[in-house]
């Protein structure tokens, strides 16, 4: 389908360049109510990160909702898994995110859940794009649409997050730094944490509306992993501006991949006889990972990369658990949607069930080296189907003889083709990548 607005994670783009424009977010907020107002309860939740854009885009949403007849209730900065859980329990037909995730504070984004926490259907999102494309109008004056602040939305969200740790354990003893990337959870992880029993030393948590991402997150772990080492603390987390993706560090400062984080979360579930099927990984989840799911007779599957795609995997096969090596997890036994803050509650929850470190757990998982290389090359070519690139994969896989693998996709905002290889050897492995990269270059 030919989408004119929409991505693959709503709509994104720079601050006062179209779209992310006050004039199209109103817009886009009346075309979405029109669409909405025709089922449900007339009733959308809308919260956002901690971007300065934020209160310009709010209230540009806001306006369309209520020129649309739909009620808005702000929930003010919020993570967006939280928003997918809220949209759920408040019975809203939508819920509305305000955010640009893990990328600078001069870009934002709008994007959308359903009535149930999950991406609006295809329809519905087709049907918003062709509504953007009627002229503007407002309903009577007595039909117009009322906005409403949810006080207590942080509050009803970090007893959801505690909710997903047994009742019965705690934190007691382990210091943690969280790093909240001075975004959507500067005001709810700590909490978390700290009334689970943790001491928490906190980083990433002064938002200024400008400083999201900025060299903290886990985007850019490299302030945790300091953190850790400097305070002797047991672990760090680390979540991204917008709450959904998380990076873990042990207390010895290494910092562990999302393929390791999900492959803990596997096995505790395991223990726990949760699992409920397999597991969906990505096109760039370490090989590790899928053969020792398969000496434990998991099934494994990879999707295209984005928790999006992930998610469809997951629903389409009834499983509950996958995520990304960049540290995007889903638990459906959990959330709708990718949950940073609650996959850290579940790697911490198997730390006391198996009353091993987080150093420990790690080392369960041993990945092979993987290494990436991008290769710029020409718009009116297509290295893919370029006769010596694809003999010098061919080669590549014959070395490396089922042992690793050899991935090609181009990158989907630029000229790039990424190279990955895979396998045991990192020499092996860095010299095919570059052996493949030479002919696409």
């Amino acid at each position: 389908m030919n989408r004119k607005y929409f991505g693959t994670d709503g709509i994104r783009g720079h601050v006062g360049e179209y779209p992310i424009t006050p004039e199209f977010v109103m817009k886009l907020g009346w075309a979405a109510g029109k669409v909405l107002s025709q089922t449900g309860t007339k009733k959308v939740l809308i919260g956002k990160d901690t971007r300065i854009s934020g209160y310009m885009l709010e209230s540009a949403l806001e306006a369309g909702l209520s020129a649309a007849g739909i009620q808005a209730a702000l929930l003010g900065p919020m993570p967006t898994p939280a928003i997918a859980y809220l949209t759920r329990t408040f019975r809203a037909e939508a819920g509305i995110v305000i955010s640009a995730s893990h990328n600078p504070y001069y870009d934002n984004g709008i994007k959308f859940f359903s009535h149930d926490g999950t991406k609006l259907p295809d329809e519905v999102e087709l049907a918003i794009e062709a509504m953007l494309d009627q002229p503007m109008d407002c309903v009577a004056s007595e039909q117009l649409g009322k906005a409403r602040r949810i006080i207590d939305a942080a509050g009803r969200y970090i007893e959801f997050c505690k909710s997903t740790f047994p009742s019965e354990m705690h934190l007691d003893g382990l210091t943690i730094v969280i790093d909240c990337a001075h975004g959507a959870t500067y005001h709810i992880a700590p909490a978390v944490f700290e009334e689970l029993g943790a001491k928490v030393i906190r980083t990433g948590c002064e938002p200024n509306g400008i400083n999201i991402n900025d060299q903290v997150g886990s985007t850019a772990p490299e302030a945790l992993m300091a953190a850790v080492v400097e305070h002797g603390a047991d672990l760090g987390i680390a979540f991204d501006g917008d709450g959904d993706r998380l990076a873990m560090v042990d207390h010895t400062g290494a910092l562990l991949d999302g393929d390791q984080v999900l492959y803990i979360m596997v096995n505790n579930a395991i223990r726990r006889g949760t699992l409920g099927g397999g597991v969906v990984g990505t096109l760039m989840t370490n090989m590790a990972l899928e053969l020792a799911l398969a000496k434990q007779d998991i099934p494994f599957v990879r999707a295209n990369v984005g928790d999006r795609y992930v998610l469809e995997q997951l629903k389409q096969r009834g499983w509950k658990l996958g995520g990304e090596n960049s540290g995007h997890i889903i638990s459906l036994e959990h959330n709708s949607t990718g949950d940073g803050i609650v996959a850290a509650l579940q790697v911490l929850r198997a730390m006391v069930c198996s009353k091993q470190d987080l150093y420990t757990l790690g080392k369960s998982l041993v990945l092979f080296p993987q290494v990436l290389n991008n290769v710029r090359f020409t718009a009116d070519t297509d290295p893919l189907n370029d006769a010596d690139v694809q003999a010098r994969v061919a080669e590549a896989e014959a070395e490396l003889a089922g042992a690793g693998r050899v991935l090609l996709r181009k990158s989907g905002t630029e000229p790039l083709i990424r190279v990955m290889v895979e396998g045991a050897d990192l020499d092996q492995v860095s010299r095919l990548a570059h052996y493949i990269g030479d002919a696409v270059r």
